[in-house]
Protein backbone atom coordinates (compact mmCIF):
# COMPACT_ATOMS: atom_id res chain seq x y z
CA UNK A 1 0.00 0.00 0.00
CA UNK A 2 1.52 3.62 -1.06
CA UNK A 3 1.22 6.34 1.23
CA UNK A 4 -1.10 9.54 -0.04
CA UNK A 5 1.06 12.69 -1.00
CA UNK A 6 -0.64 15.76 0.31
CA UNK A 7 -0.09 19.30 -1.39
CA UNK A 8 -0.69 22.23 0.36
CA UNK A 9 -2.36 24.97 -1.27
CA UNK A 10 -0.02 27.95 -3.08
CA UNK A 11 -1.06 31.05 -1.53
CA UNK A 12 -0.78 34.38 -3.10
CA UNK A 13 -0.46 38.25 -1.39
CA UNK A 14 -1.38 41.54 -2.99
CA UNK A 15 -0.14 45.13 -1.79
CA UNK A 16 -2.36 48.11 -2.12
CA UNK A 17 -0.39 50.94 -3.44
CA UNK A 18 2.04 51.72 -6.65
CA UNK A 19 5.82 50.95 -6.96
CA UNK A 20 7.68 47.99 -7.04
CA UNK A 21 5.70 46.33 -4.36
CA UNK A 22 6.55 42.88 -4.29
CA UNK A 23 3.77 40.30 -3.08
CA UNK A 24 4.42 37.89 -0.19
CA UNK A 25 6.22 34.23 -0.25
CA UNK A 26 4.11 31.74 -0.79
CA UNK A 27 5.02 27.95 0.59
CA UNK A 28 3.91 25.89 -2.62
CA UNK A 29 4.25 22.14 -3.42
CA UNK A 30 4.82 21.02 -0.20
CA UNK A 31 4.27 17.17 0.28
CA UNK A 32 3.93 15.55 3.30
CA UNK A 33 3.94 11.50 3.51
CA UNK A 34 1.83 9.30 5.58
CA UNK A 35 2.97 5.85 6.68
CA UNK A 36 1.02 3.27 5.24
CA UNK A 37 -0.59 1.20 7.09
CA UNK A 38 0.94 -2.27 8.35
CA UNK A 39 -0.20 -4.74 6.55
CA UNK A 40 0.74 -8.79 7.01
CA UNK A 41 0.25 -12.10 5.08
CA UNK A 42 -0.24 -15.28 6.79
CA UNK A 43 0.31 -18.73 4.88
CA UNK A 44 -2.71 -20.57 6.71
CA UNK A 45 -6.21 -18.63 6.62
CA UNK A 46 -10.09 -19.68 6.54
CA UNK A 47 -11.37 -21.73 9.67
CA UNK A 48 -10.73 -25.16 8.00
CA UNK A 49 -7.14 -25.20 7.98
CA UNK A 50 -5.32 -28.09 7.29
CA UNK A 51 -3.17 -28.43 10.18
CA UNK A 52 0.74 -30.28 10.73
CA UNK A 53 2.26 -27.17 8.95
CA UNK A 54 4.30 -24.10 10.30
CA UNK A 55 2.69 -20.88 10.79
CA UNK A 56 4.47 -18.20 8.34
CA UNK A 57 3.92 -14.44 8.57
CA UNK A 58 5.35 -12.34 5.81
CA UNK A 59 5.21 -8.22 6.02
CA UNK A 60 4.24 -6.46 2.97
CA UNK A 61 6.19 -3.55 3.67
CA UNK A 62 9.05 -2.72 6.06
CA UNK A 63 10.37 -5.07 8.86
CA UNK A 64 8.59 -7.21 11.85
CA UNK A 65 9.79 -6.30 15.22
CA UNK A 66 7.63 -8.91 17.02
CA UNK A 67 5.17 -11.96 15.93
CA UNK A 68 2.75 -13.65 18.37
CA UNK A 69 0.93 -16.67 17.92
CA UNK A 70 -1.31 -17.54 20.45
CA UNK A 71 -4.39 -20.16 20.49
CA UNK A 72 -8.07 -19.40 22.70
CA UNK A 73 -5.62 -21.28 26.23
CA UNK A 74 -3.47 -18.72 25.83
CA UNK A 75 -0.33 -21.18 24.62
CA UNK A 76 2.26 -19.58 22.50
CA UNK A 77 3.54 -20.70 18.89
CA UNK A 78 7.56 -19.90 18.87
CA UNK A 79 9.18 -18.91 16.44
CA UNK A 80 11.69 -16.61 14.69
CA UNK A 81 11.61 -13.53 12.63
CA UNK A 82 14.23 -14.32 9.48
CA UNK A 83 17.54 -12.10 9.24
CA UNK A 84 16.35 -10.03 6.69
CA UNK A 85 13.32 -9.18 9.15
CA UNK A 86 10.14 -10.04 6.26
CA UNK A 87 8.89 -12.94 7.59
CA UNK A 88 8.86 -15.02 11.19
CA UNK A 89 8.53 -18.93 11.31
CA UNK A 90 7.12 -20.72 14.01
CA UNK A 91 9.46 -23.73 15.31
CA UNK A 92 6.21 -26.09 15.39
CA UNK A 93 3.18 -26.98 13.29
CA UNK A 94 -0.09 -25.82 13.96
CA UNK A 95 -2.14 -28.22 15.92
CA UNK A 96 -5.46 -29.80 14.53
CA UNK A 97 -8.72 -28.29 15.87
CA UNK A 98 -7.41 -25.21 16.82
CA UNK A 99 -8.16 -21.40 16.94
CA UNK A 100 -5.11 -18.96 16.71
CA UNK A 101 -4.74 -15.14 16.51
CA UNK A 102 -1.36 -13.87 14.88
CA UNK A 103 -0.24 -10.24 16.72
CA UNK A 104 2.25 -8.98 14.18
CA UNK A 105 4.57 -5.19 15.08
CA UNK A 106 6.95 -3.85 12.88
CA UNK A 107 9.91 -1.41 13.44
CA UNK A 108 7.79 1.07 13.32
CA UNK A 109 5.86 0.17 16.23
CA UNK A 110 2.54 -0.09 13.91
CA UNK A 111 0.15 -3.41 14.56
CA UNK A 112 -1.33 -5.90 12.32
CA UNK A 113 -3.64 -9.01 13.31
CA UNK A 114 -5.13 -12.19 12.11
CA UNK A 115 -6.55 -15.37 13.09
CA UNK A 116 -7.49 -18.23 11.20
CA UNK A 117 -8.67 -22.10 12.81
CA UNK A 118 -7.66 -25.35 11.75
CA UNK A 119 -9.73 -28.26 11.52
CA UNK A 120 -9.94 -31.18 13.27
CA UNK A 121 -7.54 -34.08 12.40
CA UNK A 122 -8.61 -37.20 9.88
CA UNK A 123 -6.31 -39.29 12.13
CA UNK A 124 -5.03 -39.06 15.03
CA UNK A 125 -1.97 -40.96 16.44
CA UNK A 126 -1.18 -41.80 20.56
CA UNK A 127 1.54 -42.60 22.51
CA UNK A 128 1.73 -45.19 25.53
CA UNK A 129 4.83 -44.52 27.69
CA UNK A 130 6.27 -47.17 30.09
CA UNK A 131 7.33 -44.73 32.66
CA UNK A 132 4.93 -43.23 34.69
CA UNK A 133 5.26 -39.65 36.35
CA UNK A 134 7.07 -39.98 39.45
CA UNK A 135 8.41 -43.17 39.29
CA UNK A 136 11.73 -44.65 41.10
CA UNK A 137 13.02 -47.35 38.01
CA UNK A 138 16.36 -49.45 37.95
CA UNK A 139 19.37 -48.37 36.53
CA UNK A 140 18.44 -50.42 32.98
CA UNK A 141 15.16 -49.31 32.32
CA UNK A 142 14.83 -47.29 29.17
CA UNK A 143 12.26 -44.66 27.73
CA UNK A 144 9.93 -46.79 25.51
CA UNK A 145 7.41 -45.23 23.81
CA UNK A 146 4.95 -46.90 21.41
CA UNK A 147 1.98 -45.44 18.68
CA UNK A 148 -1.13 -46.43 18.17
CA UNK A 149 -0.39 -45.34 14.40
CA UNK A 150 2.23 -46.46 11.91
CA UNK A 151 5.07 -43.40 12.04
CA UNK A 152 6.40 -43.12 8.62
CA UNK A 153 8.35 -39.82 9.78
CA UNK A 154 10.07 -41.12 12.09
CA UNK A 155 12.93 -38.50 11.95
CA UNK A 156 10.21 -35.45 12.74
CA UNK A 157 8.65 -37.55 15.48
CA UNK A 158 12.59 -37.99 16.84
CA UNK A 159 13.23 -34.16 16.32
CA UNK A 160 10.11 -33.36 19.06
CA UNK A 161 11.66 -36.64 21.49
CA UNK A 162 13.87 -34.81 24.07
CA UNK A 163 15.39 -36.20 27.27
CA UNK A 164 16.98 -34.32 30.18
CA UNK A 165 19.09 -35.66 32.84
CA UNK A 166 20.48 -34.19 36.40
CA UNK A 167 24.10 -35.47 35.10
CA UNK A 168 24.09 -35.06 31.13
CA UNK A 169 24.07 -38.24 30.80
CA UNK A 170 24.34 -39.41 27.37
CA UNK A 171 22.02 -42.12 25.41
CA UNK A 172 20.10 -42.39 21.71
CA UNK A 173 16.89 -42.86 20.63
CA UNK A 174 16.18 -46.41 18.73
CA UNK A 175 13.18 -47.45 16.44
CA UNK A 176 12.82 -51.07 16.70
CA UNK A 177 9.05 -52.93 16.40
CA UNK A 178 7.33 -53.56 19.64
CA UNK A 179 6.28 -57.50 20.24
CA UNK A 180 2.30 -55.64 19.20
CA UNK A 181 3.91 -55.35 15.85
CA UNK A 182 3.24 -51.24 16.50
CA UNK A 183 5.86 -48.78 15.70
CA UNK A 184 8.23 -48.57 18.95
CA UNK A 185 11.15 -46.00 19.83
CA UNK A 186 13.19 -46.25 23.15
CA UNK A 187 16.18 -44.02 24.72
CA UNK A 188 18.76 -46.12 26.35
CA UNK A 189 21.23 -44.80 27.73
CA UNK A 190 25.32 -45.59 26.93
CA UNK A 191 25.72 -47.65 30.41
CA UNK A 192 23.00 -48.35 32.85
CA UNK A 193 21.62 -45.58 34.52
CA UNK A 194 23.65 -43.79 37.00
CA UNK A 195 22.06 -43.93 40.79
CA UNK A 196 19.95 -41.05 41.93
CA UNK A 197 19.69 -39.42 38.18
CA UNK A 198 16.90 -36.90 38.07
CA UNK A 199 15.56 -37.98 34.32
CA UNK A 200 12.77 -35.07 32.27
CA UNK A 201 11.08 -36.31 29.39
CA UNK A 202 9.43 -33.97 26.92
CA UNK A 203 7.21 -35.03 23.53
CA UNK A 204 6.32 -31.85 21.94
CA UNK A 205 4.35 -33.61 19.30
CA UNK A 206 1.36 -31.54 18.63
CA UNK A 207 0.65 -30.74 15.61
CA UNK A 208 3.10 -32.60 13.91
CA UNK A 209 2.27 -35.67 11.23
CA UNK A 210 2.88 -39.08 11.66
CA UNK A 211 3.20 -39.92 8.23
CA UNK A 212 1.24 -42.28 5.82
CA UNK A 213 -1.16 -44.32 7.39
CA UNK A 214 -0.19 -42.47 10.83
CA UNK A 215 -2.61 -39.32 10.99
CA UNK A 216 -1.34 -36.13 13.11
CA UNK A 217 -0.90 -35.99 17.14
CA UNK A 218 -3.16 -33.88 18.87
CA UNK A 219 -1.11 -33.16 22.35
CA UNK A 220 1.84 -33.05 23.92
CA UNK A 221 3.37 -36.27 25.94
CA UNK A 222 5.51 -35.59 29.21
CA UNK A 223 6.75 -37.91 32.16
CA UNK A 224 9.55 -37.23 34.49
CA UNK A 225 11.07 -39.85 36.87
CA UNK A 226 13.93 -40.99 39.03
CA UNK A 227 16.68 -44.12 38.74
CA UNK A 228 16.48 -45.82 42.24
CA UNK A 229 19.20 -47.88 43.45
CA UNK A 230 22.07 -49.83 41.46
CA UNK A 231 20.65 -53.60 41.59
CA UNK A 232 21.57 -56.15 39.03
CA UNK A 233 20.62 -59.57 38.87
CA UNK A 234 22.15 -62.47 37.14
CA UNK A 235 20.50 -66.14 36.68
CA UNK A 236 23.06 -68.96 35.78
CA UNK A 237 21.53 -71.49 33.71
CA UNK A 238 24.64 -73.64 34.63
CA UNK A 239 24.78 -73.14 38.25
CA UNK A 240 20.86 -72.75 38.99
CA UNK A 241 21.54 -69.83 41.08
CA UNK A 242 19.78 -66.56 40.79
CA UNK A 243 23.01 -63.41 42.42
CA UNK A 244 21.45 -59.82 43.19
CA UNK A 245 24.34 -57.50 43.66
CA UNK A 246 24.05 -53.88 45.12
CA UNK A 247 26.11 -51.26 44.03
CA UNK A 248 28.41 -53.71 42.69
CA UNK A 249 28.57 -56.14 45.87
CA UNK A 250 26.85 -59.39 46.09
CA UNK A 251 24.22 -59.02 48.65
CA UNK A 252 22.23 -62.74 48.09
CA UNK A 253 22.34 -65.72 46.10
CA UNK A 254 18.97 -67.91 45.47
CA UNK A 255 18.71 -71.34 44.02
CA UNK A 256 16.72 -71.57 41.24
CA UNK A 257 14.75 -73.55 38.51
CA UNK A 258 14.87 -72.18 34.89
CA UNK A 259 13.77 -73.44 31.70
CA UNK A 260 13.85 -76.85 30.94
CA UNK A 261 16.38 -77.20 27.68
CA UNK A 262 16.26 -78.09 23.94
CA UNK A 263 13.00 -76.88 23.75
CA UNK A 264 10.27 -73.88 23.47
CA UNK A 265 10.53 -74.71 27.10
CA UNK A 266 13.94 -73.20 27.42
CA UNK A 267 14.50 -69.18 28.89
CA UNK A 268 15.26 -66.83 27.09
CA UNK A 269 18.92 -65.93 27.98
CA UNK A 270 21.15 -62.21 27.49
CA UNK A 271 20.46 -59.15 28.74
CA UNK A 272 16.38 -58.33 29.83
CA UNK A 273 15.04 -56.52 32.31
CA UNK A 274 12.12 -56.78 34.86
CA UNK A 275 9.49 -54.64 32.89
CA UNK A 276 6.83 -54.93 35.94
CA UNK A 277 6.04 -56.61 39.02
CA UNK A 278 2.57 -57.53 38.35
CA UNK A 279 2.57 -59.77 41.81
CA UNK A 280 -0.06 -62.61 41.78
CA UNK A 281 -1.34 -63.49 38.17
CA UNK A 282 -3.41 -66.18 35.89
CA UNK A 283 -0.67 -67.84 33.89
CA UNK A 284 -2.02 -70.11 31.21
CA UNK A 285 0.29 -71.93 28.82
CA UNK A 286 -1.95 -71.90 26.17
CA UNK A 287 -1.36 -68.70 25.63
CA UNK A 288 2.29 -68.55 24.91
CA UNK A 289 2.03 -71.42 22.73
CA UNK A 290 2.77 -74.19 25.12
CA UNK A 291 -0.36 -76.61 24.76
CA UNK A 292 -2.23 -77.11 27.96
CA UNK A 293 0.81 -77.46 30.34
CA UNK A 294 -0.29 -75.20 33.20
CA UNK A 295 -3.22 -73.02 34.29
CA UNK A 296 -2.76 -71.54 37.90
CA UNK A 297 -2.06 -68.53 39.95
CA UNK A 298 1.55 -67.63 40.74
CA UNK A 299 2.62 -65.25 43.02
CA UNK A 300 5.26 -62.26 43.40
CA UNK A 301 5.60 -62.02 39.46
CA UNK A 302 8.04 -59.98 37.77
CA UNK A 303 7.29 -59.84 33.71
CA UNK A 304 10.74 -60.03 32.01
CA UNK A 305 9.18 -60.85 28.61
CA UNK A 306 5.79 -59.79 26.54
CA UNK A 307 5.84 -63.71 25.32
CA UNK A 308 5.31 -64.59 29.01
CA UNK A 309 8.84 -64.87 30.30
CA UNK A 310 8.67 -64.13 34.63
CA UNK A 311 10.54 -64.94 37.79
CA UNK A 312 8.13 -66.05 40.16
CA UNK A 313 7.57 -68.41 43.10
CA UNK A 314 7.32 -71.90 42.02
CA UNK A 315 6.98 -74.10 44.88
CA UNK A 316 5.36 -76.95 42.82
CA UNK A 317 8.92 -77.34 40.94
CA UNK A 318 10.88 -77.16 44.91
CA UNK A 319 12.58 -80.15 44.19
CA UNK A 320 14.65 -78.59 41.07
CA UNK A 321 15.96 -75.58 42.64
CA UNK A 322 19.52 -75.45 42.34
CA UNK A 323 19.69 -78.96 40.71
CA UNK A 324 17.67 -78.84 37.27
CA UNK A 325 16.41 -76.45 35.37
CA UNK A 326 12.98 -78.02 34.62
CA UNK A 327 10.32 -75.01 34.58
CA UNK A 328 8.63 -74.24 31.50
CA UNK A 329 10.76 -71.34 30.53
CA UNK A 330 10.43 -69.14 33.77
CA UNK A 331 12.98 -68.63 36.34
CA UNK A 332 11.31 -70.31 39.48
CA UNK A 333 11.80 -70.11 43.31
CA UNK A 334 10.53 -71.14 46.72
CA UNK A 335 8.01 -68.83 48.11
CA UNK A 336 9.94 -67.22 50.54
CA UNK A 337 12.50 -66.54 48.45
CA UNK A 338 10.41 -64.80 45.53
CA UNK A 339 8.20 -63.26 48.41
CA UNK A 340 11.70 -61.14 50.32
CA UNK A 341 13.31 -60.81 46.61
CA UNK A 342 9.91 -59.16 45.18
CA UNK A 343 9.92 -56.83 47.74
CA UNK A 344 13.34 -55.94 47.17
CA UNK A 345 13.07 -55.68 42.93
CA UNK A 346 12.34 -52.52 41.59
CA UNK A 347 10.82 -52.02 38.02
CA UNK A 348 14.02 -51.23 35.60
CA UNK A 349 16.39 -53.75 37.11
CA UNK A 350 18.85 -55.08 34.64
CA UNK A 351 18.34 -59.13 34.55
CA UNK A 352 20.51 -60.90 32.57
CA UNK A 353 20.93 -64.92 31.79
CA UNK A 354 23.36 -66.93 31.24
CA UNK A 355 24.69 -70.27 30.43
CA UNK A 356 24.09 -72.86 28.41
CA UNK A 357 20.40 -74.60 27.25
CA UNK A 358 18.62 -71.41 26.55
CA UNK A 359 16.64 -70.47 23.55
CA UNK A 360 18.86 -67.52 22.95
CA UNK A 361 18.40 -63.49 22.68
CA UNK A 362 14.28 -62.33 22.55
CA UNK A 363 13.94 -60.20 20.24
CA UNK A 364 14.47 -56.52 20.74
CA UNK A 365 10.55 -55.41 20.88
CA UNK A 366 9.83 -58.72 23.12
CA UNK A 367 10.91 -56.59 26.26
CA UNK A 368 13.52 -54.65 26.45
CA UNK A 369 16.31 -56.19 24.70
CA UNK A 370 18.20 -53.33 23.54
CA UNK A 371 21.31 -53.98 26.02
CA UNK A 372 22.09 -56.96 24.12
CA UNK A 373 23.14 -54.44 21.34
CA UNK A 374 26.53 -52.78 21.54
CA UNK A 375 26.48 -49.06 21.71
CA UNK A 376 27.05 -48.52 18.00
CA UNK A 377 24.77 -50.68 17.10
CA UNK A 378 22.16 -48.99 19.13
CA UNK A 379 22.75 -45.57 17.68
CA UNK A 380 22.00 -46.82 14.47
CA UNK A 381 18.81 -47.79 14.97
CA UNK A 382 18.17 -43.55 15.42
CA UNK A 383 16.21 -41.79 12.62
CA UNK A 384 18.61 -39.01 13.07
CA UNK A 385 21.80 -41.04 11.75
CA UNK A 386 22.60 -42.34 15.74
CA UNK A 387 23.53 -38.87 16.71
CA UNK A 388 24.36 -39.53 20.31
CA UNK A 389 21.76 -36.77 22.62
CA UNK A 390 23.13 -36.31 25.70
CA UNK A 391 20.20 -34.89 28.30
Amino acid sequence: MTGTAVLAAALTACSGGSGNGGGGTAKANAEVKQKAPMAIWVNLTGDQVKAGEPVKVTIADGKLAQVKVTDAKGGELAGQIAADGKTWTSERNASPGTDYKVEATNSDSQNATAQFKTGAADKVNKVSINISKGSTVGVAMPVSLVFDNPVANKAEVEKQLKVTTSNSTEGSWGWIKDYSGKDRVDWRPKDYWKSGTDVKVDMNLNGVDSGKGGGLFARDYNTEFKIGKDRRIEVSLDTKKLTVTEDGQTARTIPISAGTPGGQKASWSGKMVVMAKEGTIRMNSETVGLGNAYDKMVDYSMRLTWSGMYAHAAPWNSGNFGRANASSGCVGMSDANAASFYAETQAGDPFEVVGDGSKGNADLGNGYGEWNLSWDQWKAKSALSGAPQNG
